[in-house]
């Protein structure tokens, strides 16, 4: 088995050249942050993740969290480590200060979080969730609720979930049915089952927060129905004190493909007199609430994708270097050497490597925006970069898990068939990457997202649609010709203009259809969705490559630079080559996919 070795070198060279880490430590709030001690940061991280959470992410595989008449005991040493990682102050990293976090820059907390997916995804989603439930309270609950319920959810005294899903309403959340009673003291008698609640009942807490969407008597039919309420896993008293057990029990955990340390529960609320419950918010405005933290949560699964793609590609790499097998083709001392020399086992390692560069890359860089949409003295500077985040949201999503199901198989591919085998662990992050697309909103969700809201919908002052995504291409084309022009980088510049000429095809024809041909453009979503993430992933990659040629013409002899100008010529001579055939699909392919009648399936 290998051990995981944060990539703190990259992550500084994204943090610093491609997301604008200066710029954004010199937003207000965020002048404690400076590179210094974001670097002592990311090192601390990284000896966390190796030294705590990956330890224990083989044996959480192997022995997944146990429930047994309604309580969960979860996998060795993950209660241990939780607490660890809460005393030790990671947990409150992302938080605000008001309520005892460090309110560091989301950008810092994207590269940290990283580190913690790809040590365990499991282990990780229990305070991704917790922070977007902290999230949802601090925007949307009262003065009372988040004065009572947010200290503890910082510290990671207590955690948070998200209960959205029931058995008869999957993405469709109008067919909600749980309920809400109101009471004479202002509460809520909620009653109902919720499936897939992630970390919905465990042993590393005091207490666990439910978000429970559901509906009052005289809620109207569909989506605007739908209230959200906090239901506490054990009452809390007026002295912050835990009182009584709620009316609320899991009453099973899922046996799952992957992530089997993480507990994933049906929640049964109110079987005896109804869980007691607080309202966030406004009656029948709950799924809006919801989305605060189903939007940290897509960004986060997204990261997942970036974790476990890299997790994945040392893991291979470790075998490569060690696994003795055969002469390369063309070595004729016939003397075998470690399969890292056969060329397609560097072909299939350097696609892993360059995807996932390209991957972090669009996540952080998506962080930083974050960042500037909150705290950017310019409100048009917050508007243009609130727009990119609604825009590259989606993407990070979609294609950032779809690759990293991909890149953890090709990861199986590079151990042949002891890959196949358990034993060697390189079946675990295919297994554990697989539910990313499909949880926090399936690809097919996140494309139909894209082309429509971010999109065929957005529309500006003047009527023109699609205005965030058509500024954003024109800046990669401005970029894709400066590069073809110069000498020693025209061999990555083309390839990007190629791409870039794809997408704007594929964009034009999505505006000109959309409204008229619902069902072609649809068919084209993910694709689409796709293609966008190549096409940006690629821009990226080649602007790290612009700046990396930079430092060696200026006469530096840092192998990471010479590895970055190589990541980046694979992936835009590789990838971004699939982004003609992506377009035509797109503008050509709707007719296929709904040509067959259902009957002939």
């Amino acid at each position: 088995m290998s051990t995981y070795i944060a990539p703190v070198r990259d992550m500084r060279f994204v943090l610093n050249e491609l997301a604008g880490l200066e710029e954004i430590t010199g937003l207000p709030g965020f002048e404690e942050t400076d590179p210094e001690l974001v670097e002592t940061i990311l090192d601390e991280a990284g000896k966390f993740a190796a030294e705590v959470i990956d330890s224990i992410n083989p044996k959480g595989d192997r022995q997944g969290a146990v429930c047994k008449d309604g309580e969960v005991t979860t996998s060795p040493g993950y209660k241990e480590a939780f607490q660890l990682f809460c005393e030790t102050g990671w947990h409150a990293m992302p938080a605000s200060p008001e309520y005892g976090g460090q309110g560091l820059p989301q950008l810092v907390s994207m590269a940290v979080s990283e580190m913690w997916k790809s040590a365990s995804v499991a282990f990780a989603l229990c305070p991704m969730l917790t922070h977007g439930a902290i999230e949802a309270i601090r925007h949307h609950g009262s003065d009372e609720l988040k004065a009572k319920y947010l200290p503890n959810m910082v510290a990671g005294t207590w955690t948070g979930t998200m209960n959205l899903t029931e058995p008869q309403a999957g993405s469709d959340l109008s067919a909600v049915r749980s309920k809400a009673v109101p009471q004479a003291d202002g509460s809520y008698r909620i009653s109902g089952t919720k499936i897939f609640i992630t970390w919905g009942e465990h042993d590393m807490a005091e207490n666990i927060i439910h978000l429970v969407l559901a509906r009052l008597p005289d809620a109207p039919p569909g989506v605007k129905g739908i209230s959200l309420f906090l239901v506490p896993k054990f009452l809390v008293n007026d002295d912050g004190s835990l009182g009584e057990r709620n009316d609320l029990v899991c009453a099973s955990i899922e046996h799952k493909l992957g992530i089997h340390a993480s507990p994933t529960a049906v929640m049964s609320f109110g079987e005896k007199e109804g869980a007691i419950g607080w309202m966030i918010g406004e009656a029948h405005k709950g799924l809006g609430y919801m989305f605060t933290m189903m939007n940290h949560a897509r960004l986060n699964v997204g990261l997942e994708g970036v974790g476990v793609s890299e997790r994945a590609y040392q893991h291979a790499l470790a075998y490569a270097r060690e696994r003795v097998q055969g002469a390369p083709i063309g070595d004729k001392s016939g003397i075998p050497k470690p399969i890292l020399h056969h060329p397609d086992v560097r072909r299939m390692l350097m696609d892993m490597k360059s995807r996932t560069e390209a991957m972090r890359a669009l996540a952080y860089w998506v962080a930083g925006h974050l960042d500037k949409a909150h705290a950017h003295p310019d409100a048009g500077m917050c508007q243009q970069s609130q727009a990119y985040v609604e825009l590259l949201t989606p993407v990070v999503k979609g294609w950032c898990t779809e690759s990293a199901v991909e890149i953890a198989s090709t990861g199986i591919q590079i151990h042949g068939g002891v890959g196949f085998v358990e034993e060697t662990g390189a079946a675990q992050y295919f297994r554990d990457a697989r539910i990313t697309p499909i949880y926090e909103g399936t690809t097919a969700i996140q494309a139909n997202d894209l082309i429509g809201r971010k999109l065929a919908r957005e529309k500006n002052e003047a009527g023109e649609t699609g205005f965030t995504a058509r500024a954003l291409q024109a800046e990669i084309a401005a970029f894709a010709d400066q590069l073809a022009g110069d000498v020693k980088l025209a061999d990555i510049g083309r390839p990007l203009q190629a791409g870039i000429a794809a997408l704007k095809e594929a964009t034009d024809w999505l505006l000109q259809t959309y409204d008229r041909q619902p069902q072609a453009a649809a068919a084209g979503a993910v694709p689409y969705l796709k293609l966008t993430g190549i096409v940006v992933g690629g821009w990226l990659m080649a602007k790290a490559a612009r700046i990396a040629q930079g430092y060696l013409d200026a006469g530096s002899s840092d192998d990471f630079y010479k590895a970055k100008l190589a990541t980046a010529r694979y992936f835009v001579q590789h990838q971004l080559p699939q982004s003609q055939g992506l377009a035509t699909a797109i503008t050509g392919g709707s007719g296929a996919v709904l040509e067959l009648p259902e009957t002939l399936f």
